[in-house]
């Protein structure tokens, strides 16, 4: 039977997992969104943060990782937040 936790972990680690494969797909997009203070190193930071995104949201599907998973999750979102703001204004 699948709790209501499982189900949650497997919608959340898709969506990690498919915006993390979104990082190298729509590059364009990502670097739009990155302060101008971070340009220089724009196409590494969208690569870097969608392999995290990916290799956390499979993570997440395994017990044994899951407290890792979501204590690095919890870290990329922190990383990422700039981009978030510099995208809000």
């Amino acid at each position: 039977m699948i709790t209501l936790k499982k189900t949650t972990l497997i919608i959340m680690s898709f969506f990690y997992i498919n915006v993390g494969v979104k990082h190298f797909v729509d590059t364009e997009w990502f670097l739009y969104i990155i302060p101008p203070y971070l340009t220089f190193i724009g196409l590494e930071i969208v690569y870097i943060s969608g392999t995290f995104e990916i290799v956390l949201g499979l993570l997440l599907l395994f017990p044994k990782y899951q407290k890792i998973s979501a204590y690095g999750i919890i870290l990329l979102l922190i990383a990422v937040y700039p981009a978030n703001i510099y995208l809000a204004f």
